[in-house]
């Protein structure tokens, strides 16, 4: 081959280089953000918790409305004794009635709605911590696909070299037909494998621009950071211990203890009688009447009502709060004892996540990289099959994939661990 040709084959084969990569991964546009970036605009910007919020602001209301007073009764009507042709006259009453609620209602009714309104808003930094922890754990996803994509564009750029490479080969009579088409069938079907994890990159990518509450387009929200260091040293026992003391969930459990106990005292309350007041004036017209004539007279009435309260010998609304207030304290043990093993477990996941990053630091990706670029240099000089370099490309892309998911398990199990353990110091 002369050195003119062969400067031919070599642009000639960038070129389609190029082109194989336009066609398959730069066919988008792209916003890089920074964690720091994305995490403040998902606590600001996410449709979800903004939804959520508007619990505490519903609950204010009802503390609102709980201190409102029963409303007075007015009351008025007009009469006539039937007989006008003999003069007997007409009159009118107006009257207006207000309940007094006694056994302290009103006091249970807002320290009832004080109470839902704190568990609401542990509540609300619940859904928060998770969704920091999800949004968190999406954003890893994303560089571990974008690391996915560029481990099959190499592999598939490696080896759509050798298939070009042994195409020639096989015309010249250096290898087998067979050999040159097997090649490029690999190559064929890496560039299918590339076409799915592109797919799966840019869903992953969709899926931080949801989490934002951006609205889609043809620009993708990309993960710019790498993987970097997550390497911690804790203490289980501390980390229990903060849990205890800092769990939103948990807080809640416990919030709600102090729910059912105030739905208690509501229902006690609600058992007190209660009084009723009344205050009016009857007005009647002079009676012209010939037999019995009347002058015109005016009444005033003040009155109390009290109910006869029977429904007090039914006491289903008082037991129904005392259960609640028992079923209470169960969830709210349950609940603790819940987050002690979300703890211990998420501990020793993490754990076995730092040993399996440990072993890829003993060179097993150059390892596999070596033998690679070895079984590749052998073939070309026909010193080994083309079948040994497809097993040796196959080991090193599941190495490499391996690392980029036991990079993926690591962080994320760091992710488990302070989302379980009520801490956050994830800042790279």
């Amino acid at each position: 081959m002369t050195p003119g040709y062969k400067m031919c084959f070599l642009i000639g084969f960038a070129l389609l280089a190029d082109l194989a990569y336009s066609q398959s991964d730069t066919a988008f546009q792209k916003k890089p953000i920074s964690y720091q970036d994305y995490i403040e605009l998902v606590g600001k910007n996410n449709v979800g918790y903004a939804a959520e919020k508007f619990n505490v602001k519903i609950s204010e209301a009802g503390i609102e409305s709980a201190k409102v007073f029963p409303d007075p009764e007015l009351s008025t009507g007009w009469f006539d004794n039937g007989q006008r042709r003999m003069n007997m006259g007409y009159g009118y009453n107006a009257a207006i009635g207000w309940t007094i609620e006694l056994g302290g209602k009103r006091k249970a009714r807002i320290n009832l709605a004080k109470s839902e309104t704190e568990l609401t808003k542990y509540l609300l930094q619940d859904y928060f911590r998770n969704l920091r922890a999800d949004a968190t754990i999406q954003y890893f996803d994303a560089i571990q696909k974008e690391h996915l994509v560029k481990v099959l564009l190499n592999s598939y750029q490696a080896m759509d070299k050798l298939a070009k490479s042994d195409s020639i080969r096989a015309k010249l009579g250096a290898i087998p037909n067979v050999d040159a088409k097997q090649s490029k069938l690999e190559a064929g079907t890496m560039l299918n494998d590339l076409y799915q994890t592109i797919a799966d990159w840019k869903t992953s990518l969709v899926n931080l621009n949801l989490l934002m509450g951006a609205e889609q387009s043809d620009t993708l929200t990309t993960a710019v950071d790498h993987f970097t260091t997550f390497d911690r040293n804790f203490i289980l026992a501390d980390l229990i211990l903060n849990a205890q003391n800092t769990r939103a969930d948990l807080m809640a459990a416990l919030q709600n203890k102090d729910v059912s106990q105030k739905i208690l005292q509501l229902a006690k309350a609600n058992r007190v009688i209660d009084l009723g007041l009344t205050g009016g004036i009857t007005y009647s017209s002079y009676v012209r009447n010939t037999i019995a004539p009347t002058p015109s007279t005016t009444q005033t009435v003040i009155g109390i009502s009290i109910p006869l309260k029977f429904s007090n010998n039914r006491s289903g609304e008082l037991k129904t709060a005392y259960y609640t207030t028992l079923q209470s304290e169960a969830q709210y043990k349950q609940t603790e004892l819940q987050v002690q093993a979300e703890v211990t477990q998420a501990y020793f996941n993490y754990q076995a996540a730092q040993k399996q990053v440990a072993q890829f630091n003993t060179g097993l990706l150059a390892e596999a990289k070596t033998i690679l670029e070895g079984k590749i240099y052998s073939y070309k000089r026909g010193e080994t099959t083309l079948l040994e370099v497809l097993n040796a490309q196959r080991t090193y892309n599941e190495v490499q994939q391996n690392y980029y998911q036991t990079l993926f398990n690591h962080a994320s199990a760091l992710v488990e661990l302070e989302r379980a353990a009520g801490i956050w110091d994830i800042n790279f």
